[in-house]
């Protein structure tokens, strides 16, 4: 089982931006998988292990962008069946 964790982010304007936001938070936990978007304001990491999430947004907020609230929930990954 892994959790996921959906942080609203502020202040992402480019593709640059979402990478940027990626990157901090690779550096920062060592977690499987880290995706933003711009458009929904939104960043979604996925990792084996409790993440610290005051730690989390501190991360966030070091590399320029606000992060504003998380949502931390126990997460499988579902498979098809037929696929």
């Amino acid at each position: 089982m892994m959790w996921k964790y959906t942080i609203q982010v502020n202040g992402m304007m480019c593709g640059m931006c979402e990478s940027h936001v990626n990157d901090a938070v690779r550096k920062a936990f060592p977690v499987k998988k880290v995706t933003s978007s711009r458009g929904r304001n939104e960043t979604t990491v996925f990792a084996e292990t409790e993440l610290d999430e005051e730690s989390l947004c501190a991360a966030i907020s070091a590399a320029g962008y606000d992060a504003v609230g998380i949502r931390k929930e126990h997460w499988e990954k579902r498979r098809l069946f037929g696929r």
